[in-house]
C-alpha cells in the first residue's frame, strides 16, 4: 500500500532507509517511494538514517519502530527520545505496516540431501509447550551459526528452540546483512533469518519458510523528515486533513521524587479524551534509575494551538520536567476484522 507524497514533491529526492537492499525496511521504502521518482540510499544503522535526515542530506528516512510480536525496536526508541540532543529537528511524519515472513536461508549440506526431512536437524526438541508453525525443508545438522537482527531472533523463538537449540545466534545490523554474510561464508555452515527477497537476490537456499512464531507477524515503520512544520505530513493533497485519523508522539521527563508524577502526566490525555496507543520508557543516562518516556496518542498537534491535542500538551507542560513533540501523522493501521 502506497502513501501519498503530495504533488509538490520533486523527482530524485533522496530517501534514506535501514539497509542493505532487500531488508524489510527496504521493502517498506519501495512500497512508499517509487524508484522512478526517488533515489533510495541504504544506511548501515538506524542512527545513520537519523543523521542524514537531521543534516538535510535526504528528504525522508524510513526506520523500523515496533513489531507486533516482539515489541519496540530499542535503538529507534532511544533516538526518538533523543537523550543526546543530536536529532531535535527529526520528526515522524508517516507510518507503514509490513507483514513479516521470515525464512531460514543458507546452503544445503550435500551430505545431508538424502536424509529424510522429518527429524532432519540433530538439535530437534519438540517437547516444549508451543509447537513450531514451520518445519525444516533440509537437513540442518551442518549449521553452526545463525545470523540475524535481534528483532528477528525474538520473532522466531519457537522454531529456533525446536530445531536449532544450542546453535550460536549472532546479532547483526539487519536481516539483509545477515543474508549477505551467510552467502559469503566459505564453510557454508552459516544460516540467516531473512526474507525471500534476500534469498532470490543472493542465491541462497530455503532451509525453512515462515519460521516466525505468529502468522500475523507485522512490523510498523516510521517515516522521518526534518522539521519544523507540524502541518507538512505525508497525506494526499486531494483529501481534507479532517478526514484522516491522526497519531501524535511526544517524549517527556517527570520528577521521579514526586509521588504520582507519571500517573499525573498520563492522566492529562484521559482528561482531554485522547487514547494512548503506545508507551515506552528508557534510562535517561543522567542518573541511576531515572527514565524518559515516549508516548503515542490518537490525535494531532494543531498549528492554531486549539484542539484537544494541543490542550493536552499545554497541560503536560505544567506537570512534566520537560517534553518534546516528536511528530503527528496519519494513522495507517488496517483495522479490518479487528
Amino acid at each position: 500500500m502506497g502513501m501519498g507524497m503530495g504533488s509538490n514533491r520533486q523527482p530524485q529526492q533522496r530517501i534514506a532507509y535501514l539497509g542493505p537492499p532487500t531488508s524489510y525496511t527496504h521493502q517498506t521504502t519501495l512500497n512508499l517511494f517509487s524508484e522512478e521518482k526517488y533515489e533510495l540510499t541504504p544506511q548501515v544503522t538506524i542512527k545513520d538514517v537519523f543523521s542524514v535526515v537531521q543534516n538535510s542530506q535526504v528528504s525522508f528516512g524510513v526506520i523500523p519502530f515496533e513489531n507486533s510480536s516482539n515489541g519496540s525496536v530499542l535503538p529507534t526508541v532511544d533516538l526518538l527520545i533523543d537523550r543526546e540532543k543530536k536529532f531535535g529537528a527529526v520528526q515522524v511524519c508517516g507510518e507503514a505496516y509490513l507483514p513479516i515472513r521470515h525464512c531460514l536461508l543458507g546452503y544445503v549440506d550435500p551430505a545431508g540431501e538424502t536424509q529424510a526431512l522429518q527429524g532432519a536437524a540433530s538439535t530437534t526438541d519438540e517437547s516444549g509447550p508451543r509447537a513450531s508453525r514451520a518445519r525444516p525443508e533440509a537437513d540442518l545438522r551442518h549449521i553452526t551459526r545463525i545470523l540475524s537482527h535481534p528483532q528477528a531472533f525474538g520473532q522466531c523463538e519457537i522454531f529456533l528452540s525446536t530445531y536449532l537449540k544450542g546453535v550460536e545466534c549472532q546479532e547483526v545490523s539487519s536481516t539483509s546483512k545477515a543474508a549477505q554474510m551467510a552467502a559469503e561464508d566459505p564453510s557454508k555452515t552459516t544460516a540467516a533469518i531473512s526474507s525471500s527477497l534476500a534469498a532470490n537476490l543472493l542465491g541462497l537456499s530455503y532451509l525453512a519458510h515462515d519460521i516466525q512464531d505468529r502468522e500475523d507477524n507485522t512490523t510498523r515503520f516510521f517515516v522521518l523528515r526534518k522539521g519544523p512544520s507540524p502541518d507538512d505530513h505525508m497525506i494526499s493533497p486531494n483529501q481534507p486533513m479532517e478526514s484522516f485519523k491522526w497519531k501524535t508522539m511526544v517524549s517527556f521527563d517527570v520528577d521521579h521524587c514526586v509521588s504520582g508524577a507519571l500517573a499525573d502526566a498520563l492522566s492529562v490525555f484521559k482528561t482531554f479524551d485522547l487514547n494512548l496507543t503506545s508507551i515506552n520508557s528508557r534510562p535517561s543516562r543522567l542518573q541511576m534509575w531515572h527514565y524518559k518516556f515516549l508516548i503515542e496518542f490518537e490525535g494531532k498537534k494543531e498549528a492554531d494551538k486549539e484542539g484537544p491535542g494541543n490542550k493536552a500538551l499545554a497541560a503536560l507542560d505544567k506537570i512534566t520536567s520537560g517534553w518534546r513533540w516528536v511528530g503527528s501523522w496519519v494513522d495507517q493501521m488496517d483495522r479490518t476484522g479487528a
